[in-house]
């Protein structure tokens, strides 16, 4: 494809998803405002479903057999592109991490390169993957057989700023549950196997241990349940506890490590511990740094300015299971900016972020840039295949 050629495929493009801004935009402000947990998101599947049967995709609802998953298809070309949508919300929190634009924005590059995918050769995918939020949705979708043909996998993800390049730690997601036995705590309180002291004592442990722990790991969790009336020594306990690292095998000695303060926890008051994960791990992310240049070209070509390191924030450390997809195929993970600072991801103020102006601008833009984008890699593997060609024979 002809400079000339790959510049007017970018305008109609650009033109295209300036015609579908309101409708984007109105897609983005219902998931909003129906925010749906993991596994739970089954409006939001409807709703990009339909946005992209009605522009002429072939849609697949209950994709591979997961109630909210999504493939919608257009195009028979030789490469194949994998776009995400992400639509599921944060409990309590809402859209706080900008999945309503991801989806919209998954959309709005659909609808762009419905048109060109002919000329272009490439055969788009748009998929909704449920369960980002600690669910590990791409993971259970890759087990089940899906993105392994792909070519390249993109997404782009609201962030208060933009950068380029994702750099997620992998993190394991584990639900913890010590059990112990209930008693009078006046009366017989020598009767009771505390189960809450045995929360206390494991994250005691945990902060200890963080002294000792490399700075680039995190461990982090919640306790969920503490026991059900102070005149009970309670018997039951529940907790939910994440464990990142840079790579899953410097994951998994973490763990090791980690595990022994529950075990200390359970030791110490005689309770039973159960450490049960509550998806499987994510991991860390492998860039295509060929697509990956494109991207940055085109954002900046597009008036987008990337934050300087040293104020960019640490969004792009933030795990996904886009990390997994990275594994299996060339893939693509930047992040776009809201204009939110001083807040960010998780934080209500970010979720008031997601829509309004800058969000909408963000929304275009990312739609346009993962068009841009791929037009650019359907040229290169096109390059490629001529010069292929010349060299036989």
């Amino acid at each position: 494809m002809s400079d000339l050629r790959i510049e007017d495929a970018k305008r109609r493009a650009d033109e295209r998803v300036s015609e579908a801004a309101p409708s984007l935009i109105a897609l983005s402000e219902r998931l909003h405002a129906n925010p749906e947990t993991a596994w739970q998101e089954h409006q939001a599947a409807a709703w990009v479903a339909t946005a992209l049967e009605d522009a002429g995709f072939a849609v697949q609802r209950a994709y591979l057999g997961f109630a909210t998953a999504i493939l919608a298809e257009y195009g028979t070309g030789p490469l194949k592109i994998g776009i995400m949508a992400e639509y599921d919300a944060l409990p309590g929190l809402g859209h706080a991490c900008g999945h309503n634009l991801i989806a919209a924005s998954a959309v709005g590059a659909g609808l762009a390169l419905l048109p060109l995918a002919e000329e272009l050769g490439v055969t788009v995918r748009v998929y909704g993957t449920p369960a980002e939020e600690g669910g590990g949705g791409k993971i259970e979708l890759i087990e089940a057989g899906a993105f392994a043909d792909l070519d390249l996998a993109i997404m782009v993800h609201p962030a208060p700023v933009d950068v380029a390049e994702a750099r997620p730690f992998a993190v394991s997601h584990s639900h913890i549950t010590y059990e112990g036995v209930s008693a009078h705590a006046a009366a017989y309180p020598d009767e009771g196997v505390n189960a809450n002291d045995a929360f206390l004592i494991a994250q005691l442990a945990l902060g200890l241990l963080r002294q000792q722990l490399p700075a680039d790991t995190r461990v982090h969790g919640i306790q969920t349940v503490g026991g059900f009336a102070p005149n009970a020594i309670p018997e039951h306990t529940e907790g939910r506890w994440y464990v990142r690292a840079n790579t899953l095998e410097e994951l998994h000695r973490l763990e090791e490590r980690v595990n022994r303060c529950f075990e200390a926890g359970a030791l110490a008051s005689g309770s039973t511990l159960r450490i049960e994960p509550e998806s499987k791990p994510y991991a860390e992310f492998r860039t295509d740094e060929q697509a990956l240049a494109a991207y940055t070209a085109n954002a900046i070509a597009r008036g987008r300015v990337f934050a300087d390191p040293s104020t960019a924030g640490r969004m792009n450390r933030a795990s996904t299971d886009m990390g997994n997809v990275s594994q299996l195929v060339p893939a693509i993970h930047p992040y776009i900016g809201v204009d939110s600072l001083p807040f960010a991801n998780h934080q209500k103020e970010f979720a008031a972020a997601c829509v309004g102006p800058a969000a909408e601008r963000a929304l275009v833009d990312a739609s346009v840039l993962i068009a841009w984008t791929v037009i650019d890699v359907a040229s290169a593997a096109a390059s490629a295949s001529r010069s292929d060609g010349l060299g036989e024979g």
